[in-house]
């Protein structure tokens, strides 16, 4: 995931990204488990590849080999998701690619890195998250390890080589030097623990679950309505004083318990229990208007049907985050839009999801 996420962010800018497959199967997403049948690529496929042309090679052989020099000649920038080894034993490592292209910027993209203790491991999100120290901070403080709902080391490790392919493609067009790099799944995971990590070399101790709360203010976190839960960051004294006067607890602000913010820390178990009591009898609807009128940042929590079904939430549809395309054989389709907004380049969608070596007579022909 993270290797097309990665060439998909750079396809969305602008990118003429040639996507290698082998031939048959392709991407083993093109019939991941929510394949609608033989022939047609999955949803799954469908979300990672827009703007990309598809060439099939068997770069186990000779005229794969040659067929990806061609390709690898005019290009600027390679990436792969291999693991550590695989793509050097294929011939298309960085030394072997830069003796086509000595210019050329080559990112690989693994679990744990190319080098290390770790490096020669399975690399999968689950695990990064778990060796990187994301399932032990997530969930509830009673409760067992749960993963963080959205795959933060596929996604994350994606952006970050994404973030440094430009980084070094702009060296490039200064100093004519091509070069190598490389990012993982546990790094990316690792790297996001900015608030974990603080509180371990603050405090020598290992931060513990706390469900929706954070780490370093209260309340900031779900609290429980008559109906579902609302969101409130109330992680100012300002917000605080108003969170309070909204919900008619003046008299919270002068209890020593929550007096400053380090006071709410140590007695949030009992704020959260007295804002819940209030709240016991109020919607999440009404909460969220009431808090958002005094100045109090607050949300409801919303699943994925009322943020994108039939309905959309007005936000989300606002700011063009879902778009929808025609696919020669999905027929029409919706998927997520591109999430920064450029006023000179804007990303649009220029191409669907490539079929399985559509584009290999395009990029090929008799070569």
């Amino acid at each position: 995931m993270a290797g097309p996420y990665c060439t998909m962010l750079l396809a969305d800018l602008g990118a003429d990204v040639i996507k290698v497959e082998p031939p048959g199967t392709g991407d083993q997403t093109r019939s991941g488990w929510d394949s609608p049948g033989p022939g047609h690529d999955s949803a799954s496929f469908h979300a990672l590849n827009r703007n990309k042309r598809s060439v099939a090679l068997d770069l186990r052989s000779e005229e794969g080999q040659r067929h990806f020099r061609t390709l690898v000649a005019d290009a600027d920038v390679v990436v792969e998701n291999f693991r550590p080894g695989v793509a050097d034993r294929l011939g298309v490592g960085y030394e072997a690619v830069r003796k086509t292209r000595p210019d050329i910027v080559y990112a690989s993209i693994s679990g744990f890195g190319q080098y290390g203790p770790y490096a020669q491991r399975p690399g999968y999100d689950l695990i990064a998250q778990s060796m990187a120290g994301a399932l032990s901070v997530t969930g509830e403080g009673d409760g067992p390890p749960v993963k963080c709902g959205l795959p933060v080391g596929d996604l994350g490790a994606g952006m970050l080589c994404a973030v440094a392919v430009l980084g070094a493609y702009v060296h490039r067009t200064r100093t004519g030097e091509g070069q190598y790099l490389e990012t993982s799944l546990y790094e990316a995971v690792l790297a996001m623990s900015v608030w974990e990590s603080t509180e371990f070399f603050s405090t020598g101790q290992a931060p513990r679950r706390l469900g929706s709360a954070h780490r370093m203010t209260a309340p900031y976190q779900a609290v429980r309505t008559a109906d579902g839960y609302v969101t409130v960051a109330a992680n100012t004294q300002r917000l605080w004083e108003r969170l309070c006067t909204a919900l008619g607890l003046e008299h919270l602000t002068g209890d020593g318990r929550f007096a400053t913010n380090t006071a709410r820390m140590e007695h949030r178990a009992e704020l959260i229990a007295l804002l819940e009591g209030r709240l016991a009898t109020e919607p999440t609807g009404e909460t969220v208007a009431r808090l958002l009128d005094a100045g109090v940042p607050a949300g409801p929590i919303l699943d994925y049907e009322q943020l994108l079904g039939d309905d959309p939430d007005p936000h989300a549809e606002a700011r063009g985050m879902v778009e929808e395309y025609d696919h020669p054989v999905a027929g029409r389709k919706r998927v997520l839009g591109f999430p920064v907004k450029l006023g000179r380049t804007p990303a649009r969608m220029r191409r669907h999801p490539p079929l399985l070596g559509q584009h290999n007579d395009e990029l090929l022909g008799d070569a």
